[in-house]
């Protein structure tokens, strides 16, 4: 078959696949140009997933149907989702996004996990360095709630923000949340200058500078201005309930219990929450509680939750950062 396939016509994409399937699965599209930039010209696109997962396709009336055995069905309907994704973000697809997609679908299905997270530079494709990184990775795709507990350098909340990036391109969540204690570690947040968005600006930095690394300045602007991507102070969350949302706690140790309970309790139907912190850097006054510290008591036997711990073995820092690390252990 040579001509383009259109969604008002029935195309079939199933040569040279012809034994009988059981096993069906269906992509809906919303109009014509979608399709067609998905499809790729005369179908190249659709053809590469056909033959690299040796499946039927059928193209009518704005559906998509997948036909083959149920693992490589599912897993042409992840890499035509992701693709999908791309398509509705930035309106075009290039030749190297669907292979490289669908490499990465390759190395899933062989590995039983991905190695890398795909997000928003174009080349760019984030891969645990460790051990307990890639741990990390499969436990906030296996949950629905994990906190991760490490020191400083090894990686919590640059994994996280990758993470929560990877969702948002390939349309499992529909927008990002990331909240951080506006606590003083050492200087005062009155004695900074501006309004009150100034004042807790230097405390969500380190979120900005991570979303910064993997997604060019001109989406950074674009998704912050609509939503797509909220950053907000902690204290800012108390009200709201988070539908199909990736939401990520930064530096949970200087949450207080009552405010943990409460960021918790944000989540929402199609969610996934992240929680991270170091409980050896707790800055709250008057040596209260550290809800990080007192949740995992709480929590630890519930279901869908994931407790990661990260250690010095796991930071990627300047190398200089884990002896660090070990001249404050002693």
């Amino acid at each position: 078959m040579n001509q383009k396939v259109k969604i008002q016509k029935h195309s079939e994409i199933k040569e040279p696949y012809q034994e009988p399937f059981t096993y069906q699965n269906t992509l809906i599209l919303e109009n014509d140009t979608e399709a067609s930039i998905l499809y790729g010209s005369h179908d190249r696109y659709l053809r590469l997933v056909r033959d690299a997962f040796k499946v039927q396709l059928v193209a009518r009336h704005g559906l998509l149907k997948l036909e083959g055995e149920k693992e490589r069905v599912d897993t042409s309907i992840e890499v035509l989702n992701r693709l999908l994704a791309i398509v509705r973000t930035t309106g075009r697809l290039d030749l190297d996004d669907v292979e490289q997609t669908i490499v990465d679908a390759k190395g899933d299905a062989g590995n039983g996990t991905c190695q890398t997270i795909d997000v928003f530079q174009r080349g760019l494709f984030i891969k645990p360095k460790t051990e307990g990184q890639a741990h990390y990775i499969e436990a906030i795709k296996k949950n629905d709630l994990v906190f991760c507990i490490g020191p400083a350098g090894t990686g919590k909340t640059y994994l996280a923000v990758a993470m929560a990036l990877s969702f948002l391109k390939s349309g499992r969540i529909r927008r990002i949340v990331l909240a951080r204690p506006a606590v003083e570690a050492g200087e005062k947040l009155g004695y900074l200058p501006g309004d009150i968005k100034a004042k807790v600006n230097p405390y969500l930095r380190p979120l900005y500078d991570a979303i910064a690394d993997m997604m060019d300045v001109g989406h950074v602007k674009k998704y912050l201005e609509s939503d797509l991507i909220e950053i907000l102070p902690l204290a800012y969350m108390r009200g709201r309930t988070l539908n199909d949302a990736f939401i990520i706690l930064d530096e949970a140790q200087n949450c207080t219990v009552k405010q943990m309970k409460t960021f918790l309790t944000r989540l929402g139907v199609k969610s996934k929450v992240v929680v991270t912190g170091d409980i050896t850097q707790v800055d709250l006054p008057g040596g209260e509680l550290s809800g990080l510290i007192d949740v995992q008591e709480r929590l630890m036997s519930v279901k869908n939750i994931s407790f990661v711990y990260l250690t010095k073995a796991d930071i990627i820092r300047h190398k200089l950062v884990q002896d660090i690390v070990d001249a404050y252990e002693l």
